[in-house]
């Protein structure tokens, strides 16, 4: 599902983000798209068992130990680890499933459908908060949305 006015309701309303998979290396794919969307109102909760803290965040072992509401797992990890994140993703109550750029399980894809998740799968949630909410066109790529208009609202 990738549909510009679904991206935009759930980047909208999905303030908080568990970020599973989430490096502290400040190279890593994860930690920089963390970082923007911590930058851009964003709470981002770090889930990954070998560090402590993450983006000045407290780092947690997995989602089900979080204490705190989650509304979107965002998932930097490979394909084949994903269902059990699913899983945790719809215990913990959350609203959305995000698997990044490169992954794609189906299989969780359709867990978190059935369980009332929106699902996203190949994208990435820097990329399109860049793309949707007015960061990406500045620079001259071409985002496919064509308007004269910035959007109505913004996420942040």
């Amino acid at each position: 599902m990738s549909d510009i006015e679904t991206l935009r309701r759930i980047l909208a309303n999905c303030r908080t983000i568990a970020v599973v998979g989430l490096s502290a290396d400040w190279y890593r794919p994860s930690y920089f798209a963390a970082k923007y969307m911590q930058e851009h109102g964003y709470r981002i909760i770090p889930v990954n068992p070998k560090y402590e803290e993450i983006l000045g965040e407290r780092c947690y072992r997995s989602l089900t130990d979080v204490p705190d509401k989650v509304d979107m797992v965002d998932v930097f990890r490979k394909t084949e680890d994903v269902l059990p994140i699913a899983r945790q993703a719809v215990e913990i109550g959350a609203k959305c499933l995000w698997q990044q750029l490169g992954v794609v399980n189906a299989e969780a894809d359709k867990l978190a459908r059935e369980a009332g998740l929106d699902s996203v799968m190949d994208h990435c949630v820097k990329i399109e908060h860049a793309r949707l909410f007015g960061g990406l066109n500045w620079a001259g790529v071409n985002t496919r949305v064509i308007s004269s208009k910035r959007p109505r609202w913004l996420a942040y």
